[in-house]
């Protein structure tokens, strides 16, 4: 999977935030500020090579969807050997959340978890993605973002508000910051 996701960062950089995929610390810190225990319908937003998304799989209920979006068409291809019922590939950008979300008649999610680079992309971009967050996430839903930067928070504060919490996983190669964002009907 290393090797896969260096492919991926190689063919496409400004895609992709990393050279490795996430640690199990890593992950092991997003499954649990996701709260994926009382989650019955989970976005994931740039899953790449898919280590996470197995994660956020072992920790899921049985009823529970698990949608993941990749703009990445290498990425996209590996996470159809993910072979799990309550799992779904989609093949997009996540500015597109709304139509897809339609498109598979998916209810609004419990919690959208986000490895996409904010750092490396357009500001306009960026914005867009966090708005689409914001327009889908159920009330009091969890917005979960793991990144190098502290780019995400600027873009994200404006229209979520300021992060619940915030924690470094310094296990994972680069060590991450774990933003958690609740969505609140009064920003």
């Amino acid at each position: 999977m290393a090797l896969s996701f260096l492919r991926g960062f190689l063919r496409e950089p400004r895609q992709v935030a990393s050279l490795v995929p996430s640690s199990r610390f890593l992950e092991q810190r997003i499954v649990e500020a996701s709260n994926l225990s009382a989650a019955r319908r989970v976005v994931e937003l740039g899953p790449g090579t898919g280590g996470t998304t197995r994660a956020l799989l072992r920790h899921l209920g049985a009823d529970a969807q698990l949608l993941s979006i990749e703009l990445n068409p290498y990425f996209h291809e590996l996470l159809d050997a993910i072979d799990d019922p309550r799992f779904t590939n989609y093949s997009g950008s996540a500015e597109e959340m709304t139509k897809i979300l339609k498109l598979l008649d998916m209810r609004q999610p419990d919690v959208v978890i986000s490895g996409i680079p904010f750092s490396k992309m357009p500001e306009a971009v960026c914005v867009r993605v966090v708005q689409a967050i914001k327009d889908n996430l159920v009330e009091g839903g969890r917005f979960i973002a793991y990144q190098l930067s502290t780019d995400v928070a600027s873009i994200t504060n404006p229209i979520l508000g300021a992060p619940a919490s915030c924690s470094v996983e310094l296990r994972n190669i680069p060590p991450m910051r774990v933003y958690s964002w609740f969505k609140n009907a009064n920003v």
